[in-house]
């Protein structure tokens, strides 16, 4: 291993942080959750793949070239904050689970290429990172798990606070419809613990999982796609699209046998590229991508 890496990751530096560290205020059902799941391979299994694929191409249309910063808040176990720096960007994660931001360090010290630029534990309401110090923020998870609407604006007006002038933020949500359509797929309505929680979530977004299955999330806010719009708007941001990550591809049958043969990948995501801003279908998509930008000052 690089030793001059080993002591640079081991510092984790990270230039223009304030002094007060924020504090994880997550659920304990949700720390819970995510000690118990392998969160660090979900992206490479089953249709996640296509999560992945689709995400990463969304993100390579609106960065801007390397080298620019890039503030990757929930990044989880540092999967999308590790390509992003293999691209030659530099990269800085945050996340408000301690065991991700470790997974995260660690996947870097292995890493074969360029390493993050730093890790550390943050809630994306309260980021330690000065004003106008990033091209990029990333917030591919915490809208998740804010389940009150004046959190998510919250998290959005630090993502635009941090932002460069003309910088972009990108922040997913899930589907309103996420766990009705999972449900319908993989013919889990027929228990009514599953079919109340598709209840709820349908009523009014607010996913709750009281036998704490993994395979059935943890506490989590269910987007419908115009509310992506208004929460970016109310925290400063220029709406500029909301996109279908997935579109329905992720609901298809046999998806092992078609992702694994390269023209019918290349045309499943075309096809998905196609429709991937089309309104009448955005809910089919099991995670939206809203991209806003920092307006400039005049």
């Amino acid at each position: 291993m690089d030793r001059a890496k080993t002591d640079q990751m081991a510092v984790s530096p990270e230039p223009s942080l304030k002094s007060k560290e924020p504090e994880n205020a997550l659920p304990e059902e949700l720390l819970r959750h995510y000690e118990s799941v392998q969160e660090a391979r979900r992206l490479e299994e089953g249709a996640s793949r296509l999560e992945m694929a689709r995400t990463r191409e969304i993100l390579k249309r609106f960065l801007p070239p390397p080298p620019a910063v890039i503030l990757d808040v929930g990044g989880g176990p540092g999967a999308h904050a590790l390509w992003l720096a293999g691209l030659g960007y530099e990269v800085y994660l945050v996340d408000a689970v301690p065991r991700h931001v470790e997974q995260a360090l660690e996947a870097s010290l292995r890493s074969p290429g360029p390493g993050i630029a730093g890790a550390r534990v943050a809630d994306a309401r309260r980021l330690p990172q000065d004003d106008l110090t990033a091209h990029i923020v990333l917030l591919l998870g915490p809208l998740y798990h804010l389940t009150e609407r004046a959190e998510r604006v919250a998290a959005l007006s630090e993502a635009r606070r941090v932002l460069r002038e003309d910088g972009i933020v990108l922040a997913a949500a899930i589907s309103r419809y996420a766990s009705l359509l999972d449900g319908l797929f993989r013919g889990m309505l027929d228990d009514p613990r599953f079919a109340a929680i598709v209840v709820r979530d349908l009523l009014d977004g607010q996913h709750r999982n009281p036998t704490e299955r993994p395979d059935w999330f943890t506490t989590a806010y269910f987007h419908r796609p115009a509310e992506l719009k208004e929460e970016m708007e109310h925290a400063g941001l220029v709406h500029e699209a909301t996109i279908g990550i997935e579109g329905p591809a992720w609901l298809l049958q046999n998806f092992e046998h078609n992702w694994a043969e390269p023209g019918r990948r290349d045309r499943l995501l075309a096809m998905m590229r196609a429709i991937e801003e089309a309104p009448e279908i955005l809910g089919a998509s099991a995670h939206l991508m809203a991209v806003g930008r920092r307006r400039p000052r005049r």
